[in-house]
């Protein structure tokens, strides 16, 4: 029985590697895709035109309009997002998306919604290479993530080495896998916190993840009177569901650092960062992307490892005194 026992856990493990390897890998559906679409824009001239028409590009910094933003490089989840916040807009014609992709994607992501328009509401596509502020002298995560050797193995390397499965359960690891995907440690991860540069014009936008579907009709968000707050957003920690609303920072940043178990306490709620609310306007007014850069500086190994700006982010309003705004679900 003991024997059965240890490789029933040990196939349990090695099931959960084997799902993560294959989360993580690009289906072949969605890479042929991206090829065929690429490909399109080479040679279509209806998929290279120009998005938003010309006629509406003073739409792009309209403040009277709802701005998306959305940081992905996964075309078809890019197209769910969109089409499900405008099929459930009660008013889509207000609506404005804000699409950042990386250079690789940037000609198929394009290529989609020229070629599948979502009248009437506007896309704008950009490349991360398009924008001329993003350099390494101003977005130093680029050079840690691309120097450090420890940041590289930790996401890329062998995630059993060095792993205490003894004393872990299969749950717990996991969550630790999940936190080990690649995409922490790209730059389209850590695009929110420059969005007061990305955006000088706009006063308001909410950031959306690519894994999410839109049910509602979001206008009221415009509404929400963050109260001099720069983010709104819902809290993890408390719901029914014990395994995705009970998360706290214990879940996500590693104490073991002196900084981080000086500055931060455990059992504070997290966020969900699938959707919040940005005031660009009162963002702009405090220093929190150097509060940022301070701590790439102090604890990149750690940083990068268990924080994502989205989590980094009560650290740095608190001691600005610009608490997050918890948004009612």
């Amino acid at each position: 029985m003991e024997k059965l026992e240890r490789e029933i856990r040990e196939s349990k493990f090695s099931e959960l590697m084997n799902k993560h390897f294959a989360a993580s890998s690009i289906p072949k559906g969605l890479y042929c895709l991206s090829l065929r679409l690429t490909d399109e824009y080479s040679s279509n001239a209806h998929a290279r035109r120009q998005l938003p028409s010309p006629e509406l590009l003073p739409v792009l910094s309209n403040n009277s309009y709802h701005h998306f933003v959305l940081s992905t490089d996964n075309i078809l989840a890019a197209s769910v997002v969109v089409n499900s916040a405008v099929q459930s807009s009660l008013r889509p014609e207000k609506i404005v998306f804000h699409i950042i992709t990386d250079k690789k994607t940037y000609a198929g992501m394009h290529a989609w919604f020229a070629l599948n328009p979502v009248s009437p509401a506007i896309v704008e596509v950009k490349g991360v290479h398009q924008f001329d502020w993003l350099t390494r002298e101003n977005v130093p995560v680029l050079e840690a993530v691309e120097n450090h050797h420890g940041i590289r193995n930790y996401y890329h390397g062998n995630h059993l080495a060095g792993a205490n499965l003894s004393n872990t359960t299969p749950r717990t690891f996991a969550s630790k896998l999940q936190a080990r995907s690649p995409k922490y440690i790209s730059l389209l991860n850590h695009l929110r916190i420059y969005l007061p540069e990305l955006f000088p014009n706009l006063d308001k936008v909410v950031f959306l993840d690519d894994d999410i579907v839109i049910q509602r009709d979001l206008s009221p968000l415009w509404e929400i009177d963050l109260w001099g707050k720069v983010n709104g957003a819902v809290e993890t920690c408390k719901g029914e569901d014990e395994w995705v609303m009970s998360k706290h920072f214990r879940n996500y940043f590693n104490f073991s650092h002196p900084l981080i178990a000086k500055h931060l306490d455990p059992d504070e709620c997290a966020w969900a960062y699938g959707m919040n609310i940005f005031d660009l306007r009162t963002w702009r007014k405090t220093n929190i992307r150097e509060t940022y850069h301070y701590w790439l500086k102090e604890v990149t190994y750690w940083l990068l490892m268990f924080l994502t700006v989205c989590l980094i982010l009560p650290y740095l309003c608190s001691k600005l005194n610009i608490i997050t705004v918890i948004l009612p679900l």
